[in-house]
């Protein structure tokens, strides 16, 4: 079992930044990726930004050049950094882990909520 705890949401201005952070704890060594879905009221679920074990990142063409997501592997810890961030950023955050362990599996966070409003 993986577990994942977010923390760093908020409500912050247009053009403004803010840092996501994910913990994660147990079976640790077992994740393969990392990642930050949103979720955006009435939509769906849908990846932000994501990164390998080895740090390799991708990121949804819709936060491209504004996010940044990396890793600590010492802390267990995932960032999202956040700027510019625009009004349609507004969701809650996941933070997800995969991996395998006898058998591949998803882990979720509760979620974080960012609000970006004037």
């Amino acid at each position: 079992q993986v577990q994942l705890v977010e923390s760093g949401g908020g409500l912050v201005q247009p053009g403004g930044s803010l840092r996501l952070s994910c913990a994660a704890s147990g079976s640790i060594f077992s994740i393969n990726a990392m990642g930050w879905y949103r979720q955006a009221p009435g939509k769906p679920r849908e990846l932000a930004a994501s990164i390998t074990i080895g740090g390799i990142p991708n990121y949804a063409d819709s936060v491209k050049g504004r996010f940044t997501i990396s890793r600590d592997n010492a802390e267990n810890t995932v960032y999202l950094q956040m700027n510019s961030l625009k009004p349609e950023d507004t969701a809650v955050y996941y933070c997800h882990a995969a991996g395998f362990r006898g058998t591949y599996f998803d882990s979720w966070g509760l979620g974080t909520q960012v609000t970006v409003s004037s």
